[in-house]
Formats: C-alpha cells, sequence, structure tokens
C-alpha cells in the first residue's frame, strides 16, 4: 500500500514538530532553567567526558534541533546531530538503569535517537523550509538549464 504524498508530508510535519518540541523544552531546560553550571555538573556527576563542553553541546544542539526539526530547516543535519546527542545520553547516562525512564531508563532517548535518524533518513517533506529551499533551486536550475 501507498501512502498518498499529502498524507506523508503531513505525517513528517506532526512527527517534525512534536520531536521538536521536545527537544527544543530540554534544550531550553539545559540553557536557562538550569543553566550550564548545572547541567554540566550534572554531566560531570553521571560520569560525562568534558562535561561543561557536552553541557554545551547539548544545550545548543537540542534548542537549535529541536527549533530546526519543527520549521523543517536542515533537518538531515539536525536528525544527524540530535542523534549523536542521544547516544550519549544513552551511554553515559541511561543504559545502565535498564529500558523504563521511571527507573532513569534508556526508553525516552531510545524513541527520540531513533526518531531523529528517521527524520534524517527521510528529509523534513513537503511543508517545511528544506522545501521551500530546494524548490526554489530546483526551478532556477531548469530555467537556466
Amino acid at each position: 500500500m501507498t501512502v498518498p504524498t499529502t498524507a506523508r508530508d503531513l505525517a513528517l510535519l506532526v512527527t517534525r514538530v512534536a520531536v521538536g518540541a521536545v527537544f527544543l523544552a530540554h534544550g531550553w531546560q539545559k540553557l536557562f532553567t538550569n543553566g550550564i553550571d548545572g547541567t554540566a555538573a550534572f554531566f560531570d556527576q553521571a560520569g560525562v567526558p568534558a562535561a561543561t563542553a557536552s553541557a554545551w553541546f547539548a544545550a545548543v544542539v537540542e534548542l537549535a534541533g529541536g527549533a530546526a526539526l519543527i520549521l523543517g530547516l536542515a533537518v538531515p543535519v539536525a536528525g544527524v546531530l540530535l542523534l549523536v546527542d542521544m547516544i550519549g545520553a544513552f551511554v553515559f547516562v541511561h543504559a545502565g538503569n535498564g529500558l523504563f525512564v521511571d527507573a532513569g531508563g534508556y526508553e525516552f532517548v531510545l524513541v527520540l535517537g531513533a526518531a531523529s535518524l528517521a527524520l534524517a533518513a527521510v528529509g523534513a517533506g513537503r511543508f517545511s523550509v528544506d522545501h521551500l529551499l530546494t524548490g526554489r533551486r530546483r526551478t532556477a536550475q531548469h530555467v537556466s538549464a
């Protein structure tokens, strides 16, 4: 069964906005609620290497990457960076705690990482800034050819 293009693009839009909102909120929390010092202290306690640099990486990638997903801007790049961020969260914080999030497990970062990977692989869809930009380039290439 083939999914109609409009339904596919709507599904990508809903997924991007939902996943992007979660990342944006967590990036905001790391940057402004807990602050980089608080985030770095937690990372240090959890054994994350280069805790301050890692806190900056996580905060900026989650905040900017979440916004990029919502807008549909540079989605393959944002998806890969967010996947890397979730791999770090898995390895350094959650892997030893089992699956379930209520025990500090990795189910949340697993789902966010998988969604980030899927968006990186599939792209943003038609309802995105990426599509607006690539559509203009394609039109310009056809005119100049």
